[in-house]
């Protein structure tokens, strides 16, 4: 569904990737995981059109969608769910709900998308009518995740969905992206929380100063001792 190939990437002057090789298949949970700056967010920003790159490829459902703008890669349905959450603070949660589905001009298919995420995470249902500022940040990452849905993603990538959250909430999450992975969407997943990324992943990618390098399988990332104790961090 997605193939990233020999990506280059950075911040003006300031090269963030080196020829960075990602294949994401469909139906799948795929796993980047790595060290703080290593640069899993400039990646996921690169794809999602917020950066441009120097040069490579991105393709997407067999289109190049590479230097397309945020609006139009959304409009394909690829969608980033962003670090820190990013809502609307004094909007409600149904409004920002409503933003995430701006593409859809059918007011009854908008209500049923909302009625759908709703059902997907019920807490958001009982909040509708208050602030984003007001959730508590578990139920802030849920309204994220939710308002990236709405509009029908097809890959939906999320960055540190765990970070700040206590461990009962991050399995909440966890449980929820494996429930939408058995419904048949794809997820590219960042988090800093790597033994629950493995868990949850069928395919692995680590990434040290901007390279990729070790891709495989969770079980291959597990038995990989050295891997495991230098570049992620684990015993």
């Amino acid at each position: 569904m997605l193939a990233v190939t020999n990506l280059n990437a950075g911040y003006s002057q300031i090269q963030v990737l080196w020829d960075v090789n990602i294949l994401v298949e469909k139906g799948t949970v795929t796993a980047l995981i790595g060290s703080n700056g290593a640069g899993k967010s400039t990646l996921l920003k690169t794809l999602m059109g917020l950066i441009r790159p120097y040069s490579g490829k991105i393709n997407f459902k067999n289109m190049d969608i590479t230097g397309l703008p945020p609006h139009r890669v959304r409009e394909i349905g690829l969608s980033l769910v962003p670090e820190g959450k990013r809502l609307f603070p004094n909007l409600t949660v149904w409004e920002n709900l409503v933003m995430g589905g701006y593409i859809i001009k059918n007011e009854k298919k908008l209500r049923d998308r909302i009625e759908w995420v709703e059902t997907l995470f019920p807490i958001l249902r009982e909040r509708r009518d208050q602030p984003a500022r007001q959730l508590s940040g578990g139920e802030a990452q849920m309204l994220s995740i939710a308002r990236a849905l709405v509009a029908g993603s097809e890959l939906l990538m999320i960055d540190e969905p765990s970070s700040g959250l206590a461990p009962r909430i991050v399995e909440t999450i966890f449980d929820k992206l494996i429930e939408l992975r058995e419904g048949g969407l794809t997820i590219f997943l960042v988090d800093q929380f790597v033994e629950k990324a493995l868990g949850v992943c069928d395919k692995a990618y680590v990434m040290e100063n901007g390279r990729i390098v070790f891709s495989g399988t969770r079980d291959e990332v597990e038995r990989n001792s050295e891997l495991k104790k230098f570049y992620i961090g684990l015993p």
